[in-house]
């Protein structure tokens, strides 16, 4: 077992404890007779200063995405309205995630939530696992750092700069999963072993290859 060598274990949230909301995606595309990851395309163009990075810093409400969204799919070719997006991001409980994170919460590992989100309204709440369920889960962890709260978000370095700082602990011992390639590259780069999650067995598969343990 590796707890010399490992400390830590940072934790996405969607797509990772919950899945990944691509797949909804890809549905809505196909209906709507859009270009298939043409979200994803809107998403990742000007990915700083758009309107998906703008909510999850709560720096715009959620008629403000609503508009700007639809302004920015326009300018690519296929207006969608930034509210039906926002629907889409349901996703479902991974119970085998949560259950590795209690595990390792009983092995001593110090665990952290790291996470891109946004301030929900009561006619939006797109997490189908209930807000108490979300809760007890959040509080497995020995930090939580929510996009929406921080007014930075992944991939930005100063969201990592900020989680380092407050946890205090080396990144050599720390293990990071996220769905995401652009999240985990600069986590990466500050020398913090990463593992992209496509789905939840490969994930733990990987996860106890690294630690060495069965979870």
């Amino acid at each position: 077992m590796n707890l010399d060598q490992y400390s830590s274990i940072f934790w996405d949230f969607g797509g990772v404890i919950t899945s990944s909301p691509f797949e909804a995606f890809n549905k809505y595309e196909k209906v709507k007779n859009l270009p298939e990851n043409f979200l994803r395309k809107v998403n990742s163009t000007n990915p700083n200063v758009n309107a998906w990075a703008l909510l999850e810093q709560s720096k715009i409400s959620l008629t403000e995405f609503d508009n700007l969204f639809f302004r920015e799919s326009s300018d690519l070719g296929y207006p969608v309205k930034g509210s039906e997006v926002l629907s889409l991001l349901e996703g479902n409980l991974r119970p085998k995630m949560v259950e590795a994170i209690q595990k390792l919460k009983k092995l001593g590992f110090i665990q952290a939530c790291l996470t891109n989100n946004f301030i929900p309204t009561n006619e939006l709440q797109p997490d189908m696992i209930d807000q108490e369920e979300k809760n007890n889960i959040l509080n497995l962890f020995d930090y939580v750092f929510e996009s929406k709260e921080l007014g930075l978000r992944k991939p930005d370095q100063e969201f990592y700069d900020h989680v380092m700082e407050e946890v205090k602990i080396s990144p050599e011992k720390i293990i990071f999963l996220d769905d995401l390639g652009i999240n985990l590259k600069p986590a990466k780069l500050m020398g913090i072993t990463t593992i992209k999650v496509i789905s939840e067995s490969q994930a733990r598969e990987e996860l106890e290859s690294i630690l060495g343990i069965t979870l």
